[in-house]
């Protein structure tokens, strides 16, 4: 994945996640709950581009979120 667009992705699961009132620990447990191992640290690696997200990590964050694909994907300025 271009890193320009992990970087974007990452920093749209963070304002989603902050617009739902979650911090990035109850993020990560949450995923957890649903069988996803990972951890506050990589959920916050995600958010600023350091890390890939994986396909099953993206549809569970946006169960979790209550949100859509594309407020997640989305690229062009708000």
């Amino acid at each position: 994945m271009n890193h320009i667009v992990e970087k974007r992705v990452g920093n749209n699961i963070r304002i989603l996640r902050e617009k739902a009132n979650m911090t990035q620990e109850v993020l990560a447990a949450k995923l957890q709950l649903l069988g996803c191992d990972i951890t506050r640290s990589a959920v916050a690696k995600i958010e600023v581009g350091q890390r890939h997200l994986y396909p099953d990590e993206i549809i569970l964050i946006k169960q979790i979120l209550n949100v859509k694909y594309e407020d997640i994907f989305e690229m062009e300025d708000a």
